[in-house]
């Protein structure tokens, strides 16, 4: 198994976790090949035994596949009628057991399948797509296993909600690795996502939110009426052109219907399946949409996960949705590049990956969203799922930019641009307010001068996340950034996690310390230099008081 650089530093991200702490999560999105990755893991801690858990069917035996190709190990499958070998058949049992969270859980009483199990023979308990851990069958399978001390957990998902973070600080004890589908994209790993919105007469505001989503019964109400299903089927089919598209619709007969619109527009061009569609028939109908005898597959609610087809080059959100995490599912179904186009030796860097993916027949993916009456709800857009480091207030100018533009816009460009502008702004009135006040105080002098860590070392500062809320540092965590020279109460502690694995990383790569690179800043030197080469020239300023010489060159 060849890993990518990211999922070898997640990997490893996990492993060291796991000396502090017995349970972490990584945030990765889809595409990145969370399977392969807890793969390793599984490979990693051999001989202890494993356990996996997933909730749908067809993840079950995408991981059995994976990781026993990856690993060689033996994988048994615990779900229905199929059945795993029991702790005491000590020589037959397999290395790693797959199972569906209803499985394990199955039993109100709270024994269920999992009994079958003897924690104290797990080593690992991994939970995928762990944005669902928080919920009561979840908590009840994790803490039976957790009876065992010595247990690690690894929960891994894709984006989560906002809300879903904090309760997932309630499972997992901290957050290993957590890449953001904007980082993969810039890695070249999955390809730009270019957002467009189309204006409909579609009012959703008096729809209801039940668990933080609108409520099902009320959208398909809306989204079932015929008027509703031709403005989101007409401009599609306008939009799609010949490209190959994935409908996400309310409900079983949205689906269905507009399956039917989009056969009037250009016969035998679409099909629909849902939960209730024979798998014989599904899977003929997306063997036929792989083929190209299909152009659009209409779906409610079974092709959110588990489905990969990475010739997919546009996502039609006939379904609203104000969850991240589902939003993120749906887009990530034509977020991948197609097969060959960024793995291989020549593709090394992120540069020759985004020119490759650039020069295919697929380089971008398209999502269309459908602008109505949203009333009060904030409706997700790929901008919210892009953003995860960026403001809010750059996320909503770039939906505002997209949805004056009627045509295709590349989010990621957007955002950057927004930011960069607020950015702009904002030092631009810190500038007008430090002139007004250098005219109120003009005869008072300071000599006090912050240092700004994140400016020093040229990164972007994380947003701080639902899972940290509530968390503190540890006196060995504080004492490290009081040495480094930060003041560990000014930061929250999202940020004061990422400048200590920055620092870290520095010193691992013989780059200078955080407090020569302050110094070579405040003179105008290159910060990306060794602790040598910086100790040099900070010696050189020594000797010449404290004043750049005009020789003295910043070291490229």
């Amino acid at each position: 198994m060849i890993l990518r650089d990211y999922q070898r530093n997640i990997s490893d991200s996990v492993f060291r976790e796991w000396q502090d702490v017995n349970s972490t999560l990584v945030v990765a999105p889809t595409g990145t090949g969370k399977t392969v990755i807890f793969s390793d893991i599984i490979r990693r801690a051999f001989p202890r035994r494993a356990m996996v858990i997933a909730h749908r069917e067809e993840l079950i035996w995408q991981a059995r596949d994976k990781i026993q190709r990856a690993t060689g190990l033996t994988c048994e499958v615990e779900m229905g009628e199929y059945k795993a070998h029991g702790d005491s058949n000590l020589f037959g049992r397999a290395s790693v057991i797959i199972s569906t969270i209803q499985t394990q859980a199955a039993g109100g009483d709270g024994g269920g399948r999992m009994s079958k199990f003897n924690p104290q023979q797990f080593g690992v308990l991994i939970i995928d797509e762990a944005h669902h851990a928080a919920a009561p069958s979840y908590k009840r399978v994790i803490d039976y296993f957790r009876s065992n001390p010595r247990l690690k957990i690894l929960g891994v998902t894709a984006t989560p909600d906002r809300a879903d973070e904090e309760a997932l600080g309630q499972v997992f004890e901290s957050v290993a690795f957590n890449y953001e589908i904007l980082d993969a994209i810039r890695d070249g790993w999955l390809v730009p996502i270019e957002q467009q919105m189309v204006n409909t007469t579609i009012d959703w505001s008096g729809i209801r939110t039940t668990a933080g989503d609108l409520n099902g019964a009320d959208l398909a109400a809306v989204m079932e009426a015929e008027r509703s299903l031709h403005e989101i089927a007409a401009p599609s089919v306008e939009i799609i052109g010949s490209k190959r598209a994935l409908v996400f619709a309310s409900s079983v007969k949205c689906a269905e219907t507009l399956a039917s619109i989009f056969n009037r527009h250009r016969a035998g061009m679409a099909a629909w399946v849902c939960g209730k569609t024979p798998k014989d028939e599904r899977r003929k109908t997306l063997a036929d949409f792989n083929a190209g005898k299909i152009q659009v597959v209409c779906n409610y609610g079974v092709l959110t996960e588990g489905f990969d087809d990475p010739g997919v080059e546009v996502v039609i959100m006939g379904r609203p949705t104000k969850s991240r995490a589902l939003y993120s599912q749906m887009i990530g179904r034509a977020t991948r590049p197609l097969p060959g186009i960024v793995d291989g030796h020549e593709l090394d860097t992120p540069e020759a990956r985004r020119e490759s993916i650039a020069n295919s027949p697929k380089p971008n993916c398209l999502i269309v969203d459908f602008v109505g009456n949203s009333g009060r709800h904030k409706l997700v857009t790929s901008a919210d799922i892009l953003g995860g480091n960026v403001s809010d207030e750059a996320i909503e100018r770039a939906v505002a930019k997209v949805r004056k533009a009627g045509k295709p816009v590349r989010i990621s460009e957007a955002l950057e641009e927004e930011e960069e502008l607020i950015k702009a702004e904002r030092e631009k009135r810190r500038l007008e307010e430090e002139a007004r006040k250098a005219r109120l105080v003009a005869r008072v002098k300071y000599t006090t001068q912050r240092i700004d860590p994140f400016d020093v070392l040229q990164i972007k500062p994380v947003k701080p996340r639902g899972w940290d809320i509530g968390k503190v540092l540890t006196e060995k965590q504080r004492g490290f950034l009081m040495r480094a020279g930060i003041d560990p109460d000014s930061i929250p502690y999202s940020q004061a996690k990422q400048l200590i694995g920055e620092i870290l990383h520095r010193y691992k790569a013989k780059l200078c310390s955080l407090k020569q690179a302050a110094l070579l800043k405040k003179f105008g030197y290159d910060t990306n230099v060794t602790f040598e080469q910086a100790s040099e020239i900070i010696t050189t300023l020594k000797n010449n008081g404290w004043r750049r010489p005009v020789e003295l060159v910043p070291t490229e």
